[in-house]
Parts: C-alpha cells; sequence; structure tokens
C-alpha cells in the first residue's frame, strides 16, 4: 500500500469515523443503564451525538470533486 492509495480509500477518515461511532454507541449504551440520569449526563449524551452527526456530515461532503 502505498500514500496515493491509502489517500484514494481515504482510510483516515474512515477509521475516524467508525471511532467516532464506536465512542458515541457506548456513551449512550452507558446512558441508558443509569438509573436516575442527571442533566450532565444527558448534557453528555446530545454533545456525542451532535459531534456524530456533524462529522458524519463533513465526512459525506468531503469526498473527491470530479
Amino acid at each position: 500500500m502505498n500514500a496515493q492509495m491509502i489517500d484514494d480509500l481515504r482510510v483516515v477518515p474512515r477509521l475516524l469515523m467508525v471511532g467516532m461511532l464506536f465512542m458515541t454507541y457506548r456513551v449512550v449504551e452507558w446512558f441508558m443503564t443509569l438509573p436516575e440520569p442527571s442533566l450532565e449526563q444527558a448534557g453528555l449524551v446530545s454533545v456525542m451525538t451532535g459531534a456524530l452527526t456533524g462529522s458524519f456530515g463533513l465526512f459525506l461532503g468531503s469526498g473527491k470533486k470530479e
């Protein structure tokens, strides 16, 4: 694998999106197990899902323009 192939396949952005998706999933999973979630914990889930939405939008808009 050379640098051009890694760039063409967008390996790094795909790995970052998978990592972001996994982190968001774990936070939501943790939140659902809480017996009485607080406002701060709900805020954390809100920030994580918002960040996932934003990063996904940037990921989709950053492809090669042909």
